[in-house]
This record gives C-alpha cells, structure tokens and sequence, in this order.
C-alpha cells in the first residue's frame, strides 16, 4: 500500500523558486536520537506532505519498497541515499535536505543515531538553529536520546523540540506522551536549554507533522512544521558584539578607471554585530580604527550589514589589512590571545589526542599552528562524568583542553558567538580535519 499521491503543487520556474528562497528567512535544523526513532522517514514525511519531492523520486522511493517486500511506501528512503544505508536501515552520514514553504526555506541534517557517528552529530548540529530530538513512544528515553540532547546543548543549538514518535503505536496515549515528557524535563534541568518544546507526533502516518492529528484531541500544541515554520531565531544571532573576519581583499587594478584604480575592499561573511556606513571601527591585530564608508554586496551597496551577510567594506583610510585580521569596535573587541581552553570533538581514526600533540586550528579566516598543552577532562556524554585523569581522546570522545597558538586569536566565548568561538582542528601531516571545538575561555 503506498502512501497515496499528495496534491500538485503549482509548477513554479526555478527563477521563481529562487526568489521564494531567498526572500524567506531559512531555518537550519538537525534531527537526532537513538537508531530506529524514525529520524529518516520524519524528514522523508515533511518533504512528502509539504509537496516538496519530485514525481520521479516518489517513484523511485515506490519501486525501491515494493523490491523488498514493504507494503507501504518508505519515505525514509528519501534521505538514506548511501546503499550502505539502505541495507541495514539506518543512517551513516549526514544528509542534507533542503524544502521552502511560503513563510520559511529550510535546511535539514539528518544525523546518524549510532554511537560511533557522534562526530557526524556534531558536524550536523554545529550550524543548527534549532534541533528535533526524536523518541520513539514505546521505548521512552534511550542513551542515545540523551547523548544527542546534550550535544546540541553543547553545540549552543537555541532550540529543542522532543518529538515523541511512533505515538500511533502506544494508542496515540496521551499518558505515555506525558511519561516522556515529564522524564527528559527532569534530565533537561542538567542542560543549558534555552527554549524546549514537546510534540506528540507519528513520522509515518503524518500525525503532527505537517498538520494538526485528529487522533490526539488532548495535544493543543503546534504541528512541527507550523512549530519550524514560527520559531523566532532571528534574536539568536549576535547583533550587538561587531565581528568582521577579513577574507580577502579587493583590488580590481583597473589603470583605466579611476574609481577602481584606488578601490580596496575587504571581503568577508559579518560574524555579529550590524555595520553601517559612518560607523567607526577598529583593526586587529595593528589596534589602528577608521570608519566605513561603504558597504558593497553583488547587489550593490547597502545601508547596513549583519550575520550571516557576505559584504565588502570599504574604509576611510589606508589600513594595512589582510585574510584571517579582523574589524570590530574600539570600545567591543573578541578576546586577543594565543591561549585558549575549549571543548574538542575528537574525528579522528587513525590517530589519538594526547598532550603535547601539535595541529593546525582554523578558526573564522585565521589558520595557526597549535600545540595541546593539557587535556583537562574527557567528558562521558552518558552519564556527564568529567574524568580528569584521561591520557587523550580517542575516535568520537569528547574532553576539554588548553591550547597555545603560535600567532594570536580574536576570540570570542563559544556560548557568545558560535562563528567566533568555534574552530576546527587539522592534522599536518595529512590535511584532514581531525577535530571540532568550542572555545569556553581565552587568556
């Protein structure tokens, strides 16, 4: 039995598919949990009930079920594109999905639940506004449930929504809906949750997901996607820290134009704060300030920038400025320093964290040398155990560290600024990235 075909959409052009996208605010979300709560088939219900899947992938979906002998469509095969995947049911890597609706373009990471893929969580949920932690009904809180909370709490993800799933097979209780409830409001009073929501839904009926279920009358609360759809995020990023990590810089050398002949622009994504022409700034590492006198786009100049806008800007006066230097204020500038204390993800494989070990850190544009000083704890994600007599962090492991960097850092708290307080960790020798982290203090 298949799923039933959802309504036509109207067939908007791509140009005006473009438009709809990029005049909407976009929502990025990471689904979580144990394996089997049903992460995959939510996001493939989503997509299916919002009208956002071409016909020739629900065929091909169709095609796929009915070969292995499922006698309704799964739309979890939506988004476990590996055949890896696909073969033991389950999710391996992280898988992006993008979907808009009128109010809202959103992006979607699709998480694994196993242990061994927490680094995977941790690459989805790092750029999250908001994260769904997915319970299956029957089986209330697992480990992983927990791990996964934790972990966006970590990552300072503002938003949580406990989606208790599978809710058609506890008879749609609303006593078993409370039981979960009440158990992860008790353990979310260890975490640093900022705004927590719980939604009774079921993935593969579509019970709350997209629109409100007759089956739960008691639930008075909102679908998930009326939820993602009205979220407020647009406090959650830093409009008052000004942070401009320089990329590049702009210099045309157009001899046969005088305007570019002297154009020199520093390009860069806005990492906080909201610039203005006029406003006056200041460069570091030299300390020297200036004020902006314009602010270019692809568009055109603009009357202000904020996150997460890429701009040029354009000073009033010749700074010798260049990729990784960063623009703030005089009187509100990041934490200058070559030590940090941070809480690292370990990624790597085939290597071992350990004290003394020396890796490059990228952080915003700047990449320095870095040697590990001191492991201080390595974290038990289970039971939020700190073990301080750790020797290093293995695949997956979480610990905190100190650092020391040859060149200095303009450094904000992770909680702060996530642009500005998180890096990643490369391994020398191979250029592979080995490490996630969080900044929790500079000196």
């Amino acid at each position: 039995m298949g799923v039933g075909r959802a309504p036509e959409r109207d067939r908007e052009s791509p140009e005006t598919f473009l438009d709809t996208c990029m005049s909407t605010d976009i929502l990025r979300f990471a689904t979580a949990g144990s394996v089997d709560d049903g992460k995959s088939t939510l996001i493939g219900r989503l997509l299916y009930d919002s009208k956002s899947i071409f016909e020739d992938q629900l065929d091909a979906v169709e095609r796929t079920s009915r070969g292995r002998g499922e006698e309704q469509t799964n739309l979890a095969l939506l988004t476990d594109g590996l055949r890896a995947e696909r073969e033991q049911g389950i999710t391996i890597d992280v898988a992006y999905r993008y979907f808009a609706t009128p109010r809202r373009t959103f992006i979607i990471a699709d998480t694994p639940g196993h242990i061994q893929y927490t680094r995977n969580m941790v690459t989805g949920a790092s750029t999250s506004d908001l994260a769904v932690i997915l319970v299956d009904a029957r089986k209330g809180l697992q480990e992983q449930s927990r791990r996964h909370a934790f972990l966006a709490t970590l990552l300072q993800v503002p938003h949580l929504v406990l989606a208790v799933n599978k809710m058609d097979l506890v008879d749609y209780s609303q006593e078993r809906f409370e039981e979960i409830k009440e158990e992860f409001s008790a353990f979310a009073t260890k975490l640093d949750v900022a705004d927590l929501t719980f939604i009774p839904l079921s993935a593969l009926n579509g019970d709350n997901v997209v629109d409100r279920s007759p089956n739960m009358p008691w639930y008075d609360g909102p679908s998930l996607l009326h939820h993602l759809e009205n979220v407020h995020i647009a406090s959650d990023r830093n409009l008052i820290d000004v942070r401009f990590p320089v990329q590049y810089v702009v210099r045309p050398h157009r001899a046969d134009d005088a305007e570019l002949h002297d154009y020199r622009g520093y390009a860069g994504q806005v990492a906080g704060g909201v610039l203005k022409p006029g406003d006056e700034v200041m460069h570091l590492p030299s300390g020297l300030t200036s004020r902006i006198s314009r602010i270019v786009t692809a568009d055109g100049d603009v009357p202000e920038a904020y996150p997460p806008m890429s701009v040029t800007l354009l000073l009033e006066d010749d700074i010798d400025i260049s990729r990784g230097d960063m623009i703030c204020r005089p009187n509100n500038q990041p934490c200058v320093s070559q030590d940090i204390d941070a809480m690292v993800c370990w990624m790597s494989e085939s290597r071992k964290l350990t004290p003394r070990s020396k890796l490059i850190l990228k952080h915003t544009t700047r990449t320095v040398k870095v040697m590990v000083r001191d492991l201080l704890y390595r974290l038990d994600i289970n039971s939020l155990h700190r073990d301080e007599d750790a020797d290093g962090l293995s695949l997956n492991e979480i610990g905190r560290l100190s650092m020391r960097s040859t060149q200095p850092l303009f450094a904000d708290e992770y909680k702060r600024n996530r642009m500005t307080g998180g890096f990643i960790l490369i391994d020398e020798t191979t250029n592979a990235t080995v490490g996630a982290g969080m900044i929790v203090a500079a000196d």
